[in-house]
């Protein structure tokens, strides 16, 4: 083919380049369209993440002052682990407890949306994504306005006898899991929205004539069609809200604190360094082993 394509014309004209010429002139092109990600990751990704795992093996006697000497201390992660245990176990039970009431509530507002709003789709949307416009700090202070004990809400729960007359619901883990799940509840419902409008409404009736009752449509089409977006939406929900910090801190105590808040406070107000970077990779080493067993399971090769 090559042979041919150096051949003259007939009118004495040489023969355009090979198109494999071409193709190897912009061979380099897709490597320096990565290049600027990629320096990014490299230089605001990589290169904190090895200086933070540096900072996990200093020595813990250390301080700002004297300075930390690299001791190699490996002590420090499973010191870490037994001193914040309950903090670590109580951020995945939060973390869980709202990624389940979000799916309760997403699932079925992501498919009313793609599914029965017609016209009014676009404006739901703009609703579902509306309180982002905002900070994150500004949303979970609203919540504290809303949830505080002379609130609308509680009084209407002590009207219902579901609270006593003292009753509360700030500074309770009940708070810090709403604000979770409220905070992140665009991060699932979104993803989802884009997997179930693409569903192929001839897969659902072809299931109608054959006699496939709704719950059985549902869980033999819809849902396994719409896998990749569930998955999507359950990891952007669940990765953030298990390092948060801020829903605990405004509308728990100390009691409702998370291990995002235990970091926060060995870095910014103890200065305790080497905890700190321990207690990161330890959070995010668990992180990756439950998005990995979770994948696993699912089976989300379109995911990845």
């Amino acid at each position: 083919m090559s042979a041919l394509a150096h051949v003259p014309t007939g009118s004495g004209q040489p023969a355009s380049p090979p198109p494999t010429a071409r193709s190897g002139r912009y061979r380099l092109l897709p490597y320096l369209l990565l290049l600027p990600g990629a320096a990014w990751l490299f230089l605001f990704f990589a290169l904190p993440l090895v200086q933070l795992a540096a900072a996990s093996l200093y020595d813990p006697n250390g301080t700002l002052s004297t300075g930390y000497a690299m001791t190699w201390a490996f002590g420090n992660y499973p010191a870490a682990l037994q001193t914040y245990w309950p903090q670590f176990s109580r951020s995945f039970l939060y973390a869980g407890i709202a990624l389940v009431l979000a799916l309760l509530m997403g699932y079925p507002l992501a498919y009313a949306i793609a599914q029965k709003a017609g016209r009014w789709k676009n404006l739901l949307l703009v609703c579902v994504i509306a309180p982002m416009f905002t900070s994150f700090l500004v949303r979970t202070l609203a919540w504290k306005t809303i949830l505080s004990d002379n609130g609308w809400v509680v009084g209407l729960l002590r009207d219902v006898h579901l609270l006593g007359p003292d009753g509360r619901l700030l500074a309770t883990p009940i708070a810090v899991v709403l604000g979770l799940t409220y905070n992140f509840l665009p991060f699932l419902v979104l993803p989802l929205y884009a997997s179930l409008e693409r569903l192929d409404h001839r897969l659902l009736e072809a299931s109608s004539d054959l006699y496939a009752s709704p719950l059985k449509t549902f869980r033999r089409v819809t849902l396994p069609l719409s896998m990749p977006g569930l998955i999507a939406g359950t990891l952007l929900f669940f990765i953030p809200a298990t390092g948060d910090y801020i829903n605990a801190e405004l509308l728990g105590t100390p009691n409702q604190y998370m291990i995002g808040n235990v970091i926060d406070s060995a870095f910014l107000v103890r200065l305790d360094y080497p905890q700190g970077a321990a207690l990161s990779f330890l959070l995010m080493s668990a992180i990756l082993a439950v998005v990995f067993v979770y994948l696993r399971r699912a089976g989300t090769e379109e995911v990845l």
